[in-house]
């Protein structure tokens, strides 16, 4: 009887592919926890691109890997971060490519009240300790605004309140930026709404805001936590623009009511604080134009009485001027008079001057002036041969102390500066020559024009009676013999005879103008 071998153990058992006995775990296990809720901490959280968050769920002893599909992350209300304490509903699941288990979330809420406010007090406390609440950074809100931003939901019954409050109050220009004022979008649509009223340039095509109102109605901490985010706060914090906070009801407390110029209770409140009550400034107007008119009219009155007082110490305006209008009449009874002494006295100036620039005398000066400006010309040829003479000897005295190049170079500037010198001398001499030939001609012409043949062409004549000057008729009857200058010819005039025309004498000669070199 032939022994027949036992086969491999084992060898009859199925065989599975990777991808079988995967997608069997991930049956098994989606069939176990088709729906769960599970209580955790949030590890690391991260947010590609894709829009999709991946984040772990961890306690004490062990830890889970979750996903949030993009669709599902965008209608969060609260949005994941690193710390908190959730409860997460969702199905558990596999990741094949990876060999792992994973939750899909479709519902993320905080474990309570209790963690909310804590990573709120948080963040709180670490906003505060960068300066973003402190009171130095709030401005004061303007008097009266021209212009009004309001930044909330324009389908909510909060922008109806806004609009019907200003309209009672104070009626103004109002600019909404529409956003949403819960859910995943709030945070970052009123972060960019508080940066674009902030970026409009004054004057341009669309107003610049003078205030800014955010605004949402009351709601859970849930609903108001995207004004909660750190973005948001920023944002206030940094508009340049006064701010007003009225997000919630009174009770309600988020953290851009500390980073904001004002926080107001309500959105109507808000409106309240931006402008004040119209009729109320008309009614202050009213009085402050009665109070003026008041002092107005009391001013009037005491300037008019001090006047009067003034006026009752004050002379008579005849009083006045009596004295100025009897100096005045003196003066013009004394006008003519001094008006004749004035010319009288001027004449007889003019007479001496006349007598002083007589031919003889422009001839002296003329003279002396040329007699001066011969010695100087003598003095200067010396006085140039004595400089090239001390020149001449210095540069001896240096001939051993320097080389012949030296030498060469420093007698060949010397002798260009010296030709320049001298070429300049000259220029200035023959210039001083020719100011000096003009001013003797210009004296020479003056001499003529105001001595008295000049006259005598204009037909005047010069009555002498022995070389004296006869100026009167008196004195022409008692002479025996006149002499008559006129302004080609003398002639003697006597009773016993005719006029008879004397020789003139000839000219003297004029004076020579001899070059000075």
């Amino acid at each position: 009887m032939d022994l027949i071998d036992d086969p491999v153990p084992g060898a009859n058992e199925p065989e599975f592919t990777v991808s079988e006995i995967s997608g069997a775990i991930k049956r098994a296990i989606e069939g176990e926890f088709g729906h769960v809720r599970i209580r955790g901490e949030l590890g690391r959280v991260s947010r590609p691109r894709s829009g999709h968050v991946y984040l772990d769920l961890k306690d004490d002893r062990s830890v889970m890997s979750a996903v949030i599909w993009k669709g599902v992350a965008a209608r969060l209300q609260v949005q994941p971060e690193e710390g908190m304490e959730v409860v997460a509903t969702g199905r558990v699941t596999t990741f094949p490519g990876q060999s792992k288990y994973q939750l899909v979330i479709e519902e993320l809420k905080p474990a309570g009240l209790g963690a909310l406010m804590a990573m709120l007090e948080t963040r709180r406390k670490a906003l505060a300790a960068e300066g973003l609440f402190d009171e130095a950074r709030k401005r004061p809100l303007p008097f009266l605004p021209e212009v009004i931003g309001v930044i909330t939901s324009p389908s909510g019954a909060v922008i109806r309140d806004i609009l019907h409050r200003l309209r009672d109050r104070c009626p103004r220009k109002v600019l909404l930026w529409p956003v949403a004022v819960q859910g995943e979008r709030c945070a970052p649509e009123v972060a960019r709404a508080i940066a674009g009223f902030n970026a409009l340039s004054p004057g341009g095509a669309m107003p610049r805001p003078d205030l800014l109102i955010v605004a949402r109605g009351g709601g859970s901490i849930e609903d108001l936590w995207g004004f909660n985010e750190e973005a948001v706060v920023r944002a206030a914090a940094a508009s340049d623009i006064p701010l007003i906070s009225a997000v919630g009801h009174e009770t309600d407390t988020t953290l851009i009511d500390f980073a904001s110029d004002r926080r107001a209770p309500t959105p109507t409140a808000a409106a309240e604080m931006a402008v004040p009550v119209r009729l109320e400034l008309l009614s202050w107007l009213d009085g402050q134009a009665g109070r003026i008119r008041q002092a107005v009219g009391q001013g009037v009155l005491l300037r008019g009485q001090r006047l009067r007082d003034v006026a009752r110490a004050l002379p008579r305006a005849e009083t006045l001027v009596e004295g100025p209008s009897q100096r005045l009449d003196a003066w013009g009874e004394r006008l003519p008079q001094a008006l004749l002494r004035g010319v009288e006295r001027r004449k007889l100036h003019l007479s001496d001057m006349t007598g002083a620039l007589r031919g003889g005398t422009l001839r002296r000066h003329l003279a002396e002036d040329r007699r001066r400006l011969q010695e100087r010309s003598v003095q200067l040829v010396p006085a140039f041969s004595r400089g090239v003479t001390n020149r001449r000897s210095s540069l001896e005295k240096l001939d051993g102390r320097l080389s012949l190049r030296s030498i060469s170079v420093d007698l060949t500037t010397k002798r260009e500066k010296l030709q320049r010198i001298s070429a300049q001398f000259a220029k200035a001499a023959r210039y001083r020559q020719q100011e000096l030939r003009d001013r003797l001609s210009s004296l020479d012409r003056l001499r003529e024009t105001l001595g008295y043949r000049e006259t005598l062409k204009r037909g005047y004549a010069v009555v002498r009676d022995g070389g004296k000057v006869v100026t009167t008729a008196k004195s022409a009857s008692k002479a025996l013999e006149l002499e008559i200058e006129f302004s080609d010819d003398k002639v003697v005039v006597s009773p016993a005879s005719k006029p008879q025309p004397r020789k003139k004498p000839p000219a003297p000669p004029p004076p020579e103008q001899g070059d000075l070199f």
